[in-house]
């Protein structure tokens, strides 16, 4: 694990490399603030003819909606560098799964995992239908659907049982209904603190059924999977740069990429030297990049 502090290191890095993969929150922004140097630093790899993608676990904006908040931090990102865990999700089944024109997806989530769905002409289920609350006396009107091809499951703020219920009903009786799950993640950081994220949410349906979902989320390869059927990347020349050694950078080392861990987020120094997940290079921010080479 390098430490790169030099402008030598910080350019033989850059030029190592024609692909740049980043996780979002924490290695370009805190919240609602661009970290210092990015800017630049996004600037300085694109005039340098590299490729860069914004890869993240969240499943709750579009693609076009995390475009409009780079635009709001001042960033530049087009829609098509930018690859959610909800244009994950509908990449993969329209591109991988090739889910049979005559099914229909079975979701819940946020608006922004529908648009994803219908972006890609996947008929959807379930978001903005199924928030009412449900009882005994109509619980069993729940029943199996043969048109229901996948249930894709995501983050959801208004998560209801007649949910939970309609997404365990259609993959308990029928087994070769595909389970995609947006992420595992086990809480949502907003505002300061934490709360239970999309992996919690999903947990209930797997214990209830016994049965895994197909992860679309780092730090599982399935994402990185669309990433490469749809860009054509080599991995040798392409690393991934995040703050989280479980997520991000375990993402990149089962991938076979290069991985560049940055501490203005959720591990330090002292944990990446400790870890048994070891990134080849390690750098106080992105930032340094451009401050080093400037």
């Amino acid at each position: 694990m390098l430490k790169i502090t030099t402008a030598q290191e910080a350019q033989a890095f850059i030029d190592r490399y024609d692909t740049f993969l980043f996780d979002c929150d924490g290695v370009l922004w805190q919240g609602k603030h661009a970290l210092e140097g990015i800017r630049e630093t996004l600037d300085l790899l694109r005039s340098r003819g590299k490729r860069l993608f914004f890869v993240t676990n969240n499943s709750t904006k579009s693609r076009d909606e995390y475009a409009a908040k780079f635009k709001s931090l001042g960033l530049t990102a087009t829609r098509d560098e930018i690859f959610s865990s909800a244009y994950a999700s509908a990449y993969y089944i329209k591109n991988i799964l090739k889910l049979p024109a005559d099914k229909k997806v079975y979701a819940f989530g946020e608006g922004g995992l529908r648009t994803e769905l219908e972006a890609e002409g996947i008929p959807v289920r379930g978001i903005d239908e199924d928030n009412d609350p449900i009882n005994f006396d109509i619980l069993h009107t729940i029943k199996p659907n043969p048109e229901i091809g996948a249930v894709v499951m995501g983050f959801d703020v208004e998560l209801t049982y007649r949910k939970y219920a309609r997404a365990f009903t259609y993959l308990y009786h029928n087994p070769e209904c595909v389970f995609i799950a947006t992420n595992e993640d086990a809480t949502y950081p907003i505002g300061g603190t934490v709360y239970p994220g999309a992996g919690a949410l999903i947990s209930p349906i797997i214990t209830a059924l016994g049965r895994e979902p197909i992860y679309m989320g780092k730090p599982q390869q399935t994402m990185l999977d669309c990433i490469m059927l749809k860009y054509h990347l080599e991995k040798e020349k392409t690393c991934m740069v995040g703050d989280r050694l479980n997520t991000d950078i375990l993402f990149g080392i089962n991938g076979g990429l290069s991985t560049l861990l940055v501490l203005t987020g959720v591990t330090s120094e002292s944990e990446a030297s400790t870890s048994e997940i070891r990134p080849d290079f390690l750098a106080s921010s992105l930032g340094d990049l451009y401050h080093l080479t400037k």
